[in-house]
């Protein structure tokens, strides 16, 4: 058996090494490293993949959220509402803006934000929501987007985490997760499902206006060349790490098939244990057949019950099999996010999830006999404990 790997970058680069070293090798003979043809090139199959009006590249996730935020006018004070159950990119571009961050529960099942959670949380000073697509699924929208448009609020969707979702809407019609919304950011860092090998990132809107802003901000506030419109920050994507995406994008529902695939195979393992809740979806089937395509599984994460979960960290790690707890720690628990208006009554599904997940090797290079061994050990360790 190979070993297992966490994410297998290199097994993935060997299947495409022949598309991506000339589409490199292109750019180095061009020397068009910034704002070259293949950022183009790359922004326009995005926005066709996805469907939406506009797509702009950036340096990194992190900034494309930020970035969304300035390029809506969001003023220090506004209140912006996102879930406790995340990665801190998403609280600490908030907090860097001088907004206020409002840290709300998420669903025991999704692990997405709870919506009746955000309608408690609504006050006059809430300007924004920010819905997590966490670990590939998307977020409730039609309600997010129902209870936005009720309140006047905008809605900046955190894609990170699932790129090529699509989200089934209640009247049947599929969209993709990241053009929702007002504003979607996502990131391109090499573990996500499309990954570059480096830094990048990119914010999506449907919004002509809202587009010109960010193209602006990302660019040193600059549409003319040292004429500053707008504050701005420099944030581009290179044209390597475009070469990269744009040869990686062809494969992308590819990989999320092949995710797809891992995660059936994970649950026909896990099903009916006791102590086992395996990862569930939106529809019908629970985001685990070869034909849905509601979650894209960035993540492969278990919810266990009655199980010493550190020290099956402990043995897997004993075995050889690499695992991670995400997340161990609250955002409202974090020193830098902490709040004397938070309520430990209010976070009762994220401060049990930090204690009982944990998400197991997920990849599009996993092979059966990989899965197995996964598996069987850790329902050995927890049938024996």
């Amino acid at each position: 058996m190979k070993k297992i790997q966490m994410v297998d970058l290199q097994g993935q680069y060997a299947k495409i090494k022949a598309i991506v070293d000339p589409s490199i090798e292109e750019v180095m003979n061009s020397a068009a490293f910034i704002n070259g043809p293949k950022v183009h090139r790359f922004q326009k199959n995005l926005e066709d993949y996805l469907d939406v009006k506009h797509v702009i590249p950036c340096a990194n996730g992190t900034d494309a959220l930020q970035i969304a935020m300035m390029g809506l006018g969001l003023k220090p004070g506004d209140e912006v509402i996102t879930a406790d159950f995340t990665f801190a990119a998403t609280v600490e571009v908030i907090a860097l803006l001088q907004l206020t961050p409002v840290l709300v529960d998420v669903d025991p099942v999704t692990f997405n934000i709870d919506v009746n959670a955000i309608k408690k949380a609504i006050t006059p000073k809430t300007k924004a929501i920010v819905p997590v697509h966490l670990f590939g699924l998307p977020a409730e929208m039609d309600e997010i987007m129902a209870l936005a448009k009720a309140h006047n609020l905008y809605v900046i969707e955190d894609n990170a985490q699932a790129i090529g979702a699509n989200y089934t809407h209640k009247d049947g019609r599929k969209t993709k997760a990241g053009v929702i919304g007002d504003v979607a950011s996502t990131s391109f860092f090499p573990s996500k499902n499309l990954g570059c090998y480096g830094d990048g990132g990119a914010i999506f809107t449907n919004n002509d206006d809202l587009a010109h802003t960010i193209r602006g901000i990302v660019n040193h506030g600059m549409y003319k060349r040292y004429h500053h419109d707008v504050v701005g920050v420099n944030s581009r994507l290179d044209s390597i790490q475009a070469a990269v995406l744009d040869a990686k994008l062809p494969h992308l529902d590819d990989y999320n098939k092949a995710r797809r695939s891992a995660a059936k195979k994970y649950n026909e393992a896990f099903k009916d244990h006791p102590n086992i809740t395996v990862p569930s979806g939106l529809d019908v089937c629970n985001g685990i057949c070869d034909t849905c395509d509601c979650h894209v599984f960035h993540q492969y994460t278990l919810n266990l019950k009655n199980v010493d979960r550190d020290a099956l960290v402990a043995h897997l790690q004993e075995k050889q099999i690499p695992c991670g707890v995400y997340y161990p720690i609250p955002l409202h628990k974090q020193k830098a996010y902490t709040d004397d208006r938070y309520n430990e009554a209010d976070f009762t599904v994220t401060n049990q999830l930090v204690k009982s997940v944990i998400s197991l090797p997920m990849h599009t290079e996993l092979d059966n006999e990989q899965i197995d061994f996964i598996t069987s050990t850790v329902l050995n360790f927890i049938n024996a404990n």
